[in-house]
């Protein structure tokens, strides 16, 4: 956690101070009453949980080792929801499903993945090893590997900053990098250059002489 959170000063700060920890710990508890098929005492606990921390994460989801959540106020990891060892999940990430029906429903991640801030990983695809979701992106399909994805819904981009093994809130996110966006922007650009050469012309217009017409 003090690798991957400047703001955090010792273990006990850490251990005393932030959401995503006791959240996890206390759904390691809830995680092996569900399996001991104490289901009613799992939920309880994991509604205690959510009261405290604001994370909510169903007792019967797995998760795997290191898991950071920070900041947390806002995090849903649903009931088949798997997450593997040393990811890194910001605050209001969803881990959804899409159906109704029995059986796995939801997203499986890899390890060392990044999640960042808002994003919606929905239904029951799978997150490679090593991949990063930008801030506020909504995953519907496998992200392979390594990639990182961004926009709605997630796309691919190929930019991955030298030297970076943590990106904070999930960056780069920057809509520019977004195909959809960038075309778009480039429409307005287009739009924005017909529009002056409209104004000079009837500038022009103006300018003439009343004979010339």
């Amino acid at each position: 956690m003090r690798a991957r959170d400047p703001a955090a000063r010792s273990r006990l700060e850490i251990l005393l101070c932030y959401p995503g920890v006791h959240a996890v710990a206390l759904h390691r508890v809830a995680h092996a009453l569900w399996q001991w098929r104490l289901r009613v005492l799992a939920r309880m606990l994991s509604h205690v949980s959510r009261f405290l921390t604001g994370i909510e994460i169903h007792p019967a989801a797995r998760i795997g080792r290191r898991l950071v959540i920070d900041h947390g106020d806002g995090v849903v990891i649903g009931e088949t929801a798997e997450i593997g060892d040393d990811v890194l999940m910001y605050h209001q990430v969803t881990l959804g499903g899409t159906s109704l029906a029995g059986g796995k429903r939801h997203p499986t991640i890899g390890d060392k993945v990044i999640l960042g801030a808002g994003a919606k990983i929905l239904g029951p695809i799978v997150v490679g090893e090593g991949a990063r979701v930008g801030a506020n992106a909504v995953v519907l399909s496998d992200v392979p590997p390594g990639q990182t994805v961004v926009g709605i819904p997630a796309r691919p981009v190929d930019r991955k900053p030298a030297g970076a093994d943590v990106l904070p809130y999930g960056t780069p996110c920057d809509e520019t990098l977004d195909p959809g966006v960038r075309a778009l922007e480039a429409l307005r650009t287009e739009l924005a250059e017909l529009r002056a050469r409209l104004a000079a012309l009837e500038a022009e217009r103006r300018r003439a002489p009343a004979g010339d017409d």
